[in-house]
This record gives structure tokens, sequence and C-alpha cells, in this order.
């Protein structure tokens, strides 16, 4: 696994500030496959190309390899209390020693990080009780605390059935249900955050894609907390790329075909299993943080959703598309009015490969 690192996109532009997805595409009256999809090839602004998801299949060719994460959003978000005030909890990954990572958030609607926790501090949520050890990741001192190592006392797993919702933030406009944070290829619970990209997939679009002779490939990753800050790198997931997935991407590779990663979960589990040039079967906990100092060897076509400004994920698109095609893609996004976060708007990166 490569080190970790705090290098920062090339990329820059404007946030898109009201231009968020307040709420699911269905609850807005858009079928999910009805999302809009800019497609970049190449930075000339004449190639960019305004569809909607739907279009999918016609932006491939046969024989292209579409891998996707099984990965099942979990509900991983509980209401608590410390030092009588309510807050909102966070549940990342799982540590080895029965521990959690977690963030906590302002009450009600968790829009930003409580940065003024110590060690020691206690947050009840219910008959649970979670006990801050240490920080889990520290990228900004001077600003506090962000994500914890914690010990649990109770049940968890229990009040989390009858009481944990799926994560959300402040930009939303309402609460929304599991189902509404589900893919088409959710399977295998663990992810705390939905793995976003696949949201626009539906059975049509994958039955099109099919009968154009695309190809597809399954990997899992349990994604963490997607909250990250300006500098901060991703936390460790745990991830599966199974033999017959591996087998399947050299074989794209090697006949000249496209592997195209739905999201940035995909491509880091892929290149997490990437040896000498080549894909493996591999599973386990990465810390592998794609960028200049690792970047992606196996991946080059990406459908992913719109990071944040200064998002390590952004560093994750410019090693696959490139930061002259990621700039102008966001350039024209920003332009367009397309939508950013979960529930948003969808990009399809296909950097030229001639040379």
């Amino acid at each position: 696994m490569s080190p970790a690192t705090t290098d920062r996109p090339i990329v820059v532009f404007p946030s898109p500030g009201p231009a968020t997805a307040a709420a699911p595409a269905e609850r807005r009256g858009v079928a999910r496959d009805r999302v809009r999809m800019l497609v970049a090839r190449r930075p000339d602004a004449e190639t960019l190309r305004h569809r909607v998801f739907a279009d999918l299949a016609a932006e491939l060719a046969a024989g292209d390899l579409v891998v996707v994460n099984t990965s099942a959003t979990v509900a991983a978000q509980l209401d608590g209390r410390r030092a009588g005030a309510p807050v909102v909890v966070h549940l990342g990954s799982a540590l080895a020693d029965g521990g959690r990572v977690v963030e906590i958030r302002t009450a009600p609607d968790a829009a930003d990080p409580v940065l003024d926790a110590a060690p020691g501090d206690r947050i009840a949520a219910g008959d649970v009780r979670f006990t801050l050890r240490e920080p889990y990741r520290t990228s900004d001192a001077r600003r506090g605390v962000r994500l914890w190592r914690t010990d649990i006392d109770g049940d968890l797993e229990r009040r989390l059935q009858t009481h944990g919702r799926p994560i959300a933030y402040g930009y939303l406009d309402d609460r929304y249900p599991l189902e509404d944070y589900q893919t088409v290829f959710s399977r295998d619970p663990g992810s705390s955050e939905m793995p976003s990209a696949a949201r626009p997939f539906t059975t049509d679009v994958v039955l099109d894609l099919i009968a154009a002779g695309v190809v597809f490939a399954p990997i899992t990753l349990h994604t963490g907390l997607s909250s990250l800050e300006a500098g901060e790198v991703p936390q460790a997931e745990w991830f599966r790329v199974s033999d017959a997935t591996a087998r399947a991407v050299n074989a794209a590779r090697a006949a000249g075909r496209r592997v195209v990663a739905v999201g940035t979960t995909v491509a880091r589990a892929l290149e997490s299993a990437e040896r000498g040039g080549r894909a493996i079967a591999a599973e386990g906990w990465t810390d592998r943080v794609i960028g200049p100092d690792a970047p992606a060897r196996l991946v080059d076509g990406l459908i992913t959703g719109w990071h944040e400004p200064d998002a390590s994920h952004l560093l994750l698109v410019e090693s696959i598309a490139g930061s002259d095609l990621t700039r102008a893609a966001y350039a024209a996004a920003v332009d367009a009015g397309y939508l950013w976060h979960e529930f948003g708007d969808s990009c399809l990166l296909l950097p030229d490969r001639r040379g």
C-alpha cells in the first residue's frame, strides 16, 4: 500500500454553492437515470457533451469493462448528547479493537463538524456511550480534531437498528429513507456513506449496456466518512477484488478496451489490487491514496459525481483523467449549473488514450 499523501489537487474551481442536489432525483421529479451527465474526452470545450445518464451506452464501446461496487449503505447516523447539548454522531469504519471512527457534528442537521471536543469526552446516544479516545487522523490541529477513535459501551448495532438513519448533511432539505441511499448494485451491507457514483444506474441502463456489448465486473469497498476537509486523505477502507474481476480487468486491458470505474471507491479498490501493472485478487484494508505519487495504472475511465474544491478525491480524478480534462469538465459543470453531492448529477471521464 502506498503511504498517505497530503498533496492537493491541481484543479481549482469556485465552490458550486447553491448548485447542490437537496433531495434524491426521483423526489425532485426526475428519474434516477435522467440526471444530467457531462461527457468529457478531451479538454477542448467543443468536445464536452451534455447528456443524461440514460445515454451511457452510446458513450461506451463493446468490450469496455464497467466495474461496480456491490457495497450497500448502512444506517450510520445517530442523535446524541455531549455535555447535555444535542449533537449528531456519524459512524465511520470499525476498528480492530472494537471501537469505531466517529465524527461529531452540530445538531440537528449535521451541517458542521464539532471541533472543540477533547479526549475523554463522552457522547450519549440513548443507552450507548461513546468515549473519545484519541484523534483518528489530524490534518490541521489549529482547527481542532474532526475524526476520533472511540470506545463504545452498549449495544451499538441494536441502537442503529432502532434509531439509526443514513448519514446526511445540512445541504439536504429533509431526511430520506435508507432505500434512497442504495444503488442497483447494492448487495453487501457495510458502507457508512453511499457509493453514490452508481446511483443513476437503473435496470434499463444496465440492460442497454449489456446489449451494446459492455461487460460488467464487481468489487466491494465499504466506504468510510466522506466529509473530508481540504488536505485530508481518505480513511482506510475494507475492500475485495475477486480473481474473476482481476482476470476481467487484465483481459480488457490486453484487448485494448477501457476499464471504467464507477466511482472513486471502485478506482481505489482496483488500484489497491494492482501489482506490476496487472490486477490480482486481493482483499483487506486499503489506505491507498491515488494521486501524483501513486498514479492510477489500471483504470482509464471514470463515472463519478462532482467533488468539492480541494477534495482529496480530485487527486484520484486528476490521476485518471489528467488535470486539463478535469479542469475543463469542472468549469463546464459549474457554468452549466450541474448539481453537486450524492444526489446530484454525473460525469463520464474518458481521457484520450492516443499515444
